[in-house]
């Protein structure tokens, strides 16, 4: 069964979406948080992702990488990376083949990862939480990025998806998700003519996204879309770091800023007053042993708050005026503005949404779960699974491309370039390119515009050589260009078109009269197109298929080690407690359950595996000596453990058996209707084989009691409840016997319908009978 489901990937932390019959269900992780952090920290022995990065991160924070979201297609010589992204990271930034990296101490040496491969580690997570909810294997998804990625960061989010075993199905983008999330459980959409716009305003943590969303009956058109891509939660949280380091330095005489350690513990805490403040017009700030053993406490009012930020709060109505340009709308098209994202929370910026709409904002959707029901949406459509409410979702490019060409005579003078994919073109679509050429061609893609890209990120995108067009006479060749449904570009095929011109007979109109000779057939040209494939040599920025296999092996082989570290840890843990455990029972409930030899060589064995447990051998031993020990333990202490257990749960058993005993002979010993057509040997039969049972019982309980605790007893509980499903089983079939059916009426007689046949509620669909398809509840 094809897994479905929607992954937020968020820069502070990710959403995990799974779609089922009565709907959308946001998976919580293993500490039942609905938001995983977006963390990997990597340790001594093994890598911890996610809440354990997160437990990990403040003392080993040189070691935790986040922001993968951020670092993820780009190269470490962008300046975005040096100069922005570098201030949010403690872990040593590098160059990782090009791209950005981080280099880390993990396993005792210095390695180094790349941003792609620190992706797909975190991805492989969030796929374990959703498999651990669905209780399968998860690969098929739909992964939710921001709309401004450009073609290699998309290619790389679906590499590291496949480094990570996952299949994704659709990169989405985060807004159009949360305008599917909005617009397929809308019931009232008005019809095509008079569409609903709605302009969607998403701002996170790293991150401001706007989009102008037209709806209508089954349906919905991203107008436009605007980005502010330094502008969100983080970038607040920095404005406060600033303000309380030069207070501190003050105040307390330190430096805050040129202590890492502090820094991070800093900005810990203004981010928590950051969101009090949401709520509160005052809030404290305080930050125990922030560095030099000092405790540093302030305050902070909504209003100084709103100082510290004014730089960002003046460019608030930016993208909201660049996406209703684009869209070529006014605020008075707009019927509704509704609000996502944690930072929208900041009651500064809903008011400056508001001011420039000039009408109330909604937050009728999840601002923190919103991307995530519309991405678990997207997977959902696209899967066999589920049958959804027919919506289609017409989403745009961000950035134009173009593709140029050598200069060719065949060109008559024309310019070597051209658009092929503006700015807001529909994906996906497909182009098909013209030319005339009288030899072998080649074709490059670029992005048009390389000023509106991120940082310094190579306009480049691709090339294709066309091949085998004949040098005697110029071909008229057709190139056929894919911006697909992830948003990616690709040159998907070339052919060449021949016109033949060929003759066919016209049959006559008219058939000759009898005796005359028939007319001859006249005949006509026809000009017939033919196309015949070419060969071509495409490029682009795709990592090499062995680089992807060999990182993802790699991958599989940490998750390996990964688990078998943690299942070290848990039997070495398991062997700690079961020492403290049976040592505290011996003297407690296990007490009268124990003979003195025995409490004097488990205590002897409990004290040996304690000390060998604190020793450097024990600290750090592998996972089979941890076990052995504890079997070691369990052989001695498991008899007493046992004896204690079945005197707990003997009188449970006992009644039980016991209840059986006397509803049986009740029965066979009834003068009731319903066993009247049971014959008395089969009646005696049953009294027999409970009377027996009980008189069994009866004795051997006597037996126990005649024995110490200490000892072990003369029958267990699960004999007992043997006794009893043996009594069961003989009885009744007997005593639920169908009486036998009446003679049947004669012919004619009215009858009733013969009842139809039980449902087998258990029962699966057959390979035969097509796979199953689960109506979802959408409203």
């Amino acid at each position: 069964m094809a897994s479905v489901v929607g992954i937020d990937l968020g820069n502070l932390g990710s959403k995990v979406g799974v779609a089922r019959q009565r709907g959308i269900d946001i998976v919580a992780n293993e500490v039942s948080n609905r938001v995983t952090p977006s963390l990997i920290s990597f340790g001594p022995k093994a890598r911890a992702i996610g809440e354990a990065a997160k437990t990990m991160e403040t003392g080993n924070f040189k070691n935790t990488i986040g922001s993968l979201k951020r670092l993820v297609g780009r190269s470490f010589a962008d300046p975005e990376i040096s100069e922005i992204e570098k201030k949010f990271i403690n872990a040593q930034l590098v160059d990782a083949s090009g791209t950005v990296g981080v280099s880390v101490l993990y396993c005792g040496e210095k390695q180094t990862f790349s941003a792609t491969q620190l992706l797909a580690m975190y991805l492989a997570r969030l796929g374990q939480i959703a498999a651990k909810e669905l209780q399968q294997d998860v690969t098929d998804c739909v992964i939710a990025v921001p709309g401004w990625y450009t073609e290699v960061q998309r290619r790389a989010v679906l590499d590291s998806a496949f480094i990570s075993g996952l299949n994704p199905l659709r990169l989405i983008n985060d807004t159009t998700a949360v305008a599917l999330g909005y617009g397929i459980t809308k019931s009232d959409l008005p019809p095509p003519e008079t569409p609903r716009n709605v302009v969607f305003v998403d701002i996170g943590h790293s991150n401001y996204s706007v989009a102008v969303v037209s709806f209508a009956q089954g349906q919905l058109t991203v107008k436009s879309t605007a980005y502010d891509r330094h502008f969100g939660g983080r970038d607040f949280d920095y404005a406060l770091v600033q303000h309380f380091a030069e207070e501190f330095k003050g105040k307390y005489k330190i430096d805050v800023l040129g202590n890492p350690k502090a820094t991070f513990r800093l900005a810990t805490a203004c981010e928590r007053l950051k969101k009090m403040l949401s709520a509160n017009q005052e809030a404290p700030l305080n930050v125990e042993s922030i560095m030099n053993d000092v405790d540093a406490s302030s305050k902070l009012n909504r209003e100084q708050f709103e100082t510290f930020i004014a730089p960002l709060l003046e460019r608030v109505h930016v993208p909201l005026e660049e996406a209703l340009r684009e869209a070529q709308l006014t605020t008075a098209d707009i019927h509704v503005i509704e609000i996502v994202g944690g930072s929208t929370r900041i009651p500064a910026i809903k008011q400056r949404i508001q001011d420039f709409f000039g009408k109330p904002v909604s937050a009728t959707l999840n601002a923190d779960e919103a991307v995530a029901r519309g991405a678990t949406f997207a997977c959902a459509g696209l899967s066999p699974r589920f049958k959804l409410r027919a919506f289609t979702v017409n989403d745009i490019a961000t950035y134009p491309i173009k593709v140029s060409w050598a200069p060719s005579p065949e060109d008559e003078g024309e310019e070597p370039q051209a658009v092929v994919f503006p700015r807001g073109n529909g994906i996906p679509s497909t182009k098909t390119l013209k030319f005339v050429r009288s030899g072998p061609f080649e074709l490059e893609a670029s992005y048009a515009d390389p000023a509106a890209l991120p940082g310094r990120i190579n306009p480049w995108v691709g090339k294709v050589t066309i091949k085998s067009v004949g040098e005697a006479v110029p071909a008229t060749v057709k190139v056929r260009a894919r911006l697909n449904l992830h948003g990616i570009f690709s040159f998907e095929s070339a052919f060449v078109e021949t016109t033949q011109v060929v003759e066919e007979e016209v049959p006559s109109e008219t058939a000759p009269a009898e005796g005359e000779a028939p007319v001859a057939p006249q005949k006509r040209q026809k000009k017939v197109v033919k196309k015949n494939d070419m060969p071509v040599i495409a490029g682009g920025l795709a990592l090499d298929s062995s680089i992807l296999n060999a990182q993802r092996e790699l991958e599989g082989q940490m998750i390996a080690e990964d688990k078998l570290v943690q299942d070290t840890e848990d039997r070495k843990n398991a062997l700690e407690e079961y020492i403290y455990d049976t040592r505290s029972k011996l003297d407690d409930r296990y007490a009268t359950f124990v003979q003195p030899k025995e409490k004097e060589a488990l205590g002897v064995k409990l004290a040996e595996a304690e000390d060998w447990l604190y020793t450097e051998e024990g600290e750090d031993a592998p996972k089979s000596s941890y076990v052995s020990r504890l079997d070691a333990l369990k052989a001695l202490g498991d008899p007493v453990a046992k004896r204690y257990m079945e005197t707990e749960m003997r009188p449970r058993a006992a009644a039980a058996l016991r209840e059986t005993v006397n509803n049986y002979l009740s029965q066979a010993q009834s003068e009731d209707e319903r066993f009247s057509h049971i014959t008395p040997e089969d009646k005696q039969k049953v009294i027999e084989k409970a009377a027996g049972a009980q008189s069994w019982l009866e004795n051997s309980l006597v037996k126990i009691s005649e024995r110490p605790k200490n000892v072990d007893p003369v029958i267990t509980c699960a004999e007992i409840d043997k006794t009893r499903d043996e009594l069961i089983y003989f009885a009744n079939p007997i005593m639920t016997k169908p009486k036998p059916k009446a003679d049947a009426p004669p012919a004619g007689a009215n009858q009733p319908p013969p009842p139809p046949p039980p449902k087998d509620e258990t029962m699966e669909p057959s390979e035969e009978a097509g796979p199953t398809v689960e109506e979802m509840d959408v409203d």
